[in-house]
């Protein structure tokens, strides 16, 4: 089992943008749990709950009642989770602030941006704060890496696991043939004229077309031969080609039998992968194509399935062992639940916290039953 896989923590605890509050919900910050030395307020309760029903709302609309009614009650249990999270990962010296960096980074070129000012400026554009944004993510980072270093690497898998997964799920493995396609696309580059007596630009005429369309084709053999000679497909692509996927190093993903024009499919469905077509007039110009892979259809082998297999078992292993070292951390904390809310992962074993009467009638503290101080 591959050690460096990250599971997502539960959606209500990670969001990283959140729904702005109601006035209802902005007046009193009333605590519903308290987890140690910290607090659920309301109004992150409400942010949350509110944060679940618009992703149920995405998924599935036409179920979204139904799934959100079903859903909802966890979503305390999710608060409680991600403090309990974080407070172990303070205590095991996890911080986030490198991936943090690294996070925002990879989001500032995502977006096409030059600075982290003007990633900040975005995410304020978006209404929201960007302090609050990197403390959500990093609190995601921090989450992740606890559960990442205290559950998944000690999920164990063995062989026998995998081999009577694959046995028993061969039948949903079964696919149809198809190619990964990569393209880079040399376009005719006819003259550009000034608008006509209509508005328009006048056409070109036939021979500025056929000329264009033959420079095309000196440039796509000149691609090609560089091809030849060991350039990486990747790089030309993103040199060279004037298709939408060029910054993507040329990529189109897959397709199956029956979507392409009978001409590519015949040439491209005969390659293995890694070849490339030679040059290919098209509507748009002269293409190159390259398989990046060929998945012949039918039941594909264990050893093609395997770290999918891996993935699947980790997925179902790493819920319940989540579930029960959560019920530790829970066990070992001190948590008080306002009455009214439900916290749906209680441990039958939490310390329930006590009322003690002080010396003053009016004055009360909160205490655990095991000797773990004042609250």
């Amino acid at each position: 089992m591959k050690k460096n896989r990250i599971p997502l923590l539960l959606a209500a605890g990670c969001a990283l943008l959140l729904p702005a509050l109601s006035p209802a919900d902005t007046v009193v910050e009333e605590i519903v749990a308290r987890v140690n030395n910290e607090i659920v307020t309301r109004s992150e309760y409400v942010r949350s709950r509110d944060q679940l029903k618009q992703e149920v709302m995405q998924q599935d609309a036409a179920n979204a009642d139904r799934v959100f009614t079903e859903k909802q009650k966890d979503v305390l249990r999710d608060l409680i989770d991600q403090q309990l999270l974080l407070q172990k990962g303070k205590d095991l010296g996890i911080t986030g602030d490198t991936e943090l960096i690294k996070r925002l980074d990879e989001m500032r070129k995502q977006m096409n941006l030059e600075t982290m000012e003007d990633l900040e400026k975005a995410a304020e554009a978006q209404g929201a704060s960007y302090e609050d944004f990197k403390q959500n993510l990093r609190n995601q980072i921090i989450t992740q890496k606890v559960i990442s270093e205290q559950v998944g690497q000690k999920l164990a898998m063995n062989k026998d696991e995998e081999r009577k997964f694959y046995d028993q799920h061969k039948a949903d493995m079964e696919r149809p043939e198809e190619v990964r396609l990569s393209e880079i696309l040399i376009a005719p580059k006819t003259p550009v004229k000034p608008n006509g007596v209509d508005g328009k630009p006048e056409p070109p005429t036939e021979a500025e077309t056929e000329t264009a369309l033959a420079a095309a084709k000196v440039k796509a053999d000149d691609v090609l031969e560089q091809l030849h000679k060991g350039v990486k497909f990747e790089d030309l692509s993103k040199k060279y080609s004037d298709g939408p996927s060029a910054k993507e190093g040329g990529d189109l993903s897959y397709f199956k039998r029956g979507t392409l024009s009978k001409e590519l499919e015949d040439k491209v469905f005969a390659l293995k992968g890694g070849e490339t077509t030679d040059t290919v007039r098209t509507k748009q110009g002269y293409v190159i194509l390259q398989v990046t892979e060929h998945q012949m259809a039918g039941i594909p082998s264990f050893k093609e399935v395997e770290s999918r297999i891996q993935d699947a078992l980790y997925m179902q292993k790493l819920q319940p062992a989540l579930r029960a070292f959560l019920s530790t951390l829970r066990e070992e904390a001190f948590i008080d639940v306002k009455t009214g809310y439900i916290d749906s992962g209680a441990s039958a074993k939490q310390t329930q916290p006590i009322e003690t009467t002080d010396k003053e009638p009016k004055s009360k503290k909160l205490k655990k039953k095991k000797k773990l101080g004042v609250f």
